[in-house]
């Protein structure tokens, strides 16, 4: 079982915690990787991070596909690879 409240307790609390003071800032991000630690990403295989679907886990691959799969992704990201609006831009 992947213990995902502590991974995100140790990445948004630990990690950026120090370095986020404003507590609105702080739910912001404990909101954004709650949409990337969920068991739905182990679960779903289909798991898309954005609702375009350009966003997304690759599935288990060779070393090389991994890179054309980065590749492949927009040289400008917008908000949604953060899971935002547009408007955010």
């Amino acid at each position: 079982e992947i213990p995902f409240d502590a991974l995100t307790y140790l990445t948004g609390e630990c990690n950026y915690g120090g370095r986020v003071t404003d507590d609105n800032d702080r739910r912001c991000l404990m909101s954004i990787l709650a949409d990337f630690y969920s068991p739905d990403i182990v679960q779903d295989p289909k798991y898309k991070f954005s609702q375009s679907g350009t966003y997304y886990a690759p599935p288990k691959s060779e070393y090389d596909q991994y890179v054309e799969f980065i590749k492949e992704l927009p040289l400008s990201q917008t908000p949604e690879v953060f899971g935002m609006h547009d408007n955010v831009d």
